[in-house]
């Protein structure tokens, strides 16, 4: 069934990168179960995240996810401040291995692409009601698309999985301490002695 997934790479632009490929997805897609993503037809990595504004999304047939192209340094914690309003768990940046307030890790952005924003958007191609013909109400919207994503993850990371990239695991402690060590290394150097 992987094998019919079409994908679609187009350059971004000059200051922008695709954090994810063709192979993290299909890794990803291979430990879920097949009817989780029989409806996605094709995965396209595109440049329209308008800055960091939108960073994936499906289409008006619910048939394709997109996934946006982002600077090479950004800190993505804003998201989690959205999607806690929703009412949806509450997730945060350690769980993928930031901190808050500041830039992440190409690993923990990778993480979050992958096991938030991808499995978020796979959340919207799951039919809720098949009965209906308004595809609002006929597919999840965002608070069942975060749940399924929610999760999905928690199952997924609670299964020990082997592999060589570490964005198919949850983040370990040492890296988010690690992170932490330098924001507090950070903040004593900025600090003028009194």
């Amino acid at each position: 069934m992987l094998s019919r997934i079409r994908y679609n790479t187009i350059r971004p632009g000059e200051k922008r990168k695709h954090y994810l490929c063709q192979e993290d997805i299909e890794v990803l897609l291979g430990r879920l179960p097949e009817e989780t993503y029989q409806r996605l037809r094709a995965v396209h990595f595109n440049d329209l995240a308008l800055g960091r504004r939108v960073i994936g999304y499906v289409n008006r047939g619910r048939r394709e996810i997109a996934l946006c192209a982002l600077p090479p340094q950004v800190s993505l914690s804003a998201c989690f401040v959205r999607r806690s309003a929703r009412g949806a768990m509450r997730v945060s940046p350690e769980q993928f291995g930031a901190v808050r307030g500041m830039q992440w890790p190409e690993t923990a952005v990778r993480r979050f692409m992958l096991y938030d924003v991808f499995l978020h958007e796979l959340g919207h191609l799951q039919v809720v009601d098949a009965d209906v013909k308004d595809p609002r109400r006929r597919f999840a919207g965002e608070t069942l698309a975060q749940e399924f994503a929610n999760r999905w993850r928690t199952e997924l990371w609670s299964q020990p999985f082997y592999h060589t990239d570490p964005i198919h695991r949850r983040a370990k402690e040492n890296e988010v301490q690690e992170m932490k060590q330098l924001v507090h290394t950070r903040m004593k150097s900025n600090c003028p002695d009194r």
